[in-house]
């Protein structure tokens, strides 16, 4: 739906396009029925040996009816999706049959085909063989054994296509941000609770290993960073050109207005522009805000913040933000400071550091950066690394020169989390909701807690453009 992209502009591109545009649709139709046939026929011969076996066992006539009567429904409606598809096709390249070349200039259902075919080819290289949509609409409609949807579209359609596939009683892994604004990531949560079904918010260092590792056995079994006093986090990249797009791949522009977008450059940039996006504070500092929030089981009792558009003209967002979050937790008050720059890579890379008066536990999602802390003055830890909560370091011999300033302390003692993840970073949250899907576990990120944690996020900007520090409300936690 809103993720439009693909293929458009010059005719001469274009006029290279429909010949073999046509010669692979005739292709695709083959291929279809192909497959169509190939499925039926193994879900006949599974029907068959599920038969043999019930007879077998003695299996009364009611029950081999039963059976009989799923595999043939199994059988009816692949052959209904796939004959929907070829009939598809068919009118797809009957309208091309007597195109000009002139036609072709701005010709929307030529763009829509192209950019249809190229997330479908992608996928077909993968080994699937997925339908392919452009509006969302006309999905829920046709597919209707639908157990899950993935949004993974531009942030001001996440409620929208959220919401219009839980009301169709579909679950849905939501990537994060939940949304642009506060009231339409609401409407997320009111539509997961009224529909009942599941809704998972991507914030997937919740179901990363390495991460419930430090929260659960470093932090709240342990204790091993003492009491916590502050959080530092950040994630700086370095300068970026707006990005552009070939000529010949230029979207029609009606094709863009009718999913939000003035014009193509706000299409390719649209993190960029406030009526899509929470800028660069919500585009990858909920990612780590998220884990202050989840770490300490609370939210801030305020917000305060300061950046500003002070290096590129063309970009509405702030392209720096500095924010701190005041915390009244169960051991005292915590104070978290959290930075996003788009012009500079420097300052070690993307971390959450949560610093306590024995240790602190510096974690990332590139292990590289995960490192915990121990204070001279904190108990020995000999128990946790016989536990394999942490593994000590070899320890090179301090140099014979070595003094320490009076005004400064010596070095920290690093230890490793003896976690690995062998995966895809995101795979492990992906993995909790097919899991919830399938009854087998609650998941990580529900709506209501990821709203909840977002929250703050969402007062960010405002603090900003205020120069003031926001007081967060209890109402302003709940959907």
């Amino acid at each position: 739906g809103g993720g439009v992209g693909g293929a458009g502009g010059d005719g001469e591109g274009r006029q290279e396009d429909l010949p073999k545009l046509r010669k692979e649709g005739e292709k695709e139709e083959k291929l279809v029925a192909d497959q169509r046939d190939a499925d039926i026929n193994a879900r006949a011969e599974k029907l068959e040996k599920d038969l043999a076996e019930l007879e077998a066992e003695g299996a009364k006539a009611d029950v081999k009816r039963k059976v009989k009567d799923g595999a043939e429904r199994e059988m009816a409606t692949l052959r209904k999706r796939a004959d929907a598809e070829i009939e598809r096709l068919d009118n797809v390249f009957d309208r091309f049959q007597n195109l000009k070349v002139q036609d072709l200039e701005g010709d929307e259902l030529l763009y829509r085909e192209l950019s249809r075919r190229y997330g479908v080819n992608r996928l077909k290289k993968a080994g699937y063989n997925p339908n392919g949509y452009e509006d969302i609409e006309d999905m829920i409609s046709k597919e209707t054994d639908l157990d899950a949807v993935i949004i993974a579209t531009p942030d001001f359609w996440h409620a929208p296509h959220t919401n219009l596939c839980l009301k169709a009683g579909i679950n849905v892994y939501c990537e994060k941000m939940m949304a642009h604004t506060a009231e339409a990531a609401r409407s997320m949560v009111v539509a997961e609770r009224e529909s009942g079904k599941l809704l998972q918010i991507g914030h997937q260092r919740r179901s990363n290993p390495r991460y419930l590792h430090a929260l659960n056995n470093i932090i709240t079994k342990a204790k091993i960073p003492g009491r916590i006093t502050n959080i530092n986090g950040q994630w700086n990249r370095a300068v970026s050109e707006d990005l552009g797009f070939p000529k010949r791949y230029e979207i029609p522009a009606e094709t863009l207005q009718r999913y939000g977008f003035k014009d193509m450059h706000q299409f390719r940039n649209w993190r960029w522009f406030r009526d899509l996006s929470g800028g660069p504070i919500s585009d990858l500092g909920a990612h780590q805000i998220d884990i202050f929030n989840w770490f300490l089981g609370t939210g801030p009792k305020s917000v305060m913040a300061s950046g500003g558009s002070d290096y590129y003209s063309s970009r509405e967002w702030y392209d720096n933000v500095m924010a701190i979050f005041e915390y009244d937790t169960n051991d005292g008050p915590v104070r978290a400071f959290y930075q996003v720059l788009t012009t500079t890579s420097a300052g070690g890379g993307y971390f959450e550091q949560f610093m306590g008066d024995e240790g602190s536990v510096k974690i990332s999602e590139n292990p590289s950066l995960t490192k915990v802390y121990r204070e001279d003055r904190a108990p020995a830890w000999d128990k946790w690394i016989d536990l394999k909560y942490l593994q000590q370091p070899a320890m090179p011999p301090p140099a014979e020169d070595a003094t320490v300033d009076v005004r400064g302390t010596a070095p920290l003692v690093a230890y490793d989390l003896p976690v690995v993840l062998n995966k895809p970073l995101h795979q492990p949250h992906l993995e909790n909701f097919f899991g919830a899907v399938r009854g087998e576990n609650e998941l990580n990120c529900d709506g209501a807690h990821a709203f909840e944690s977002e929250a703050p996020i969402f007062k960010v900007n405002p603090a900003v453009a205020a120069r003031t520090t926001i007081e967060m409300k209890p109402e302003d936690f709940k959907a």
